[in-house]
């Protein structure tokens, strides 16, 4: 079974879905990280000021490609692949005025598990007048692959957000489908303790809405790319007028009350990735007055 819902403050609800594949088949002992990062502004400069890690979840130093008020941070993950029992916990805090712009160095690879769920969840906090813009490359499902995915934001009434979820149903190249196995995934949006945007996903190995035209339509790869902004309406308008992308699948943009959402379902993960980076190399003037500086890794 394949179900999708998107609950906004408007109360609006969509359907969505996608395909996915194989992976390893040995013993696997169960990781279980946690990661957290404090950001703050000293002295005109975004800086890590707390790293507490346990367990494989690391970051590797920061990085100011675009200057000292924006750091760039890489969460990583060295053993390559999420499996069966694990459990990763990541939780951002920015602070007054800090910026950052969080991204991985690879895509993230949930594993087959024989029916025992993976956990992986992420907590960002953003408070007031700073900015967080949460840009992971996608997540692999195997085919066989069990997983609870959940990234939650918690913005102040002032705070700035930028932030993607991409998942890629199956090894594509490998001519492999979602035969079975389950992604439950969340992404979720709080200001002020209040949902503005809340979107629920259930994905079931081999369901018809993996192929039916009122689902995936055979494509293996979906997306969400959420800007929050109080000028949704006239940013929803220029962004539909100005996007330009050769990427091929399907792409929609969408005015919320608390922002805009943009939507990708294609054959690949490089398609969502393209439509997203073009949208974000034209909100990110828009919304944030900087231009659109890409982290150093993504050209690796």
């Amino acid at each position: 079974m394949l179900n999708v819902t998107t609950i906004t403050n408007s109360a609006t609800k969509a359907s969505l879905d996608a395909q996915p594949a194989a992976a390893p088949t040995q013993i696997h002992k169960s990781w279980e990280a946690h990661l957290r990062c404090d950001f703050e502004l000293v002295s005109s400069k975004t800086v890590l000021a707390r790293r507490d890690h346990r367990g494989p979840l690391l970051v590797q130093r920061p990085f100011y490609p675009e200057g000292p008020e924006t750091c760039h941070l890489y969460v990583v993950h060295p053993p390559g692949g999420v499996a069966g029992g694990d459990r990763l916990n990541f939780a951002a805090h920015l602070h007054p005025k800090s910026h950052a712009l969080i991204t991985t160095p690879a895509a993230t690879k949930l594993y087959r598990s024989n029916a025992i769920a993976a956990h992986a969840e992420s907590k960002l906090h953003v408070y007031d007048s700073s900015c967080l813009e949460w840009l992971p490359q996608e997540t692999i499902v195997f085919s066989g692959a069990h997983a609870e995915l959940k990234t939650r934001v918690h913005l102040a009434s002032a705070a700035q957000f930028m932030g993607w979820e991409i998942m890629s149903l199956g090894r594509t190249a490998r001519g492999e489908s979602f035969a079975h196995g389950c992604l439950r995934q969340a992404f979720e949006i709080y200001r002020d303790g209040k949902p503005v945007f809340v979107e629920r996903t259930r994905v079931d190995g081999d369901d018809e809405a993996l192929r039916k035209a009122w689902g995936l339509s055979g494509n293996s790869t979906f997306g969400t790319f959420v800007c929050i902004t109080d000028h949704a309406a006239q940013l929803t308008s220029r962004l539909r007028e100005e996007l330009r992308c050769d990427a091929p699948g399907r792409f929609s943009v969408t005015a919320l009350s608390a922002g805009l959402v943009c939507r990708y379902i294609g054959p690949w993960a490089e398609g969502a990735r393209a439509y997203f980076t073009t949208a974000w190399h034209l909100l990110r003037p828009w919304c944030l007055n900087k231009p659109a500086i890409a982290p150093r890794i993504w050209a690796t």
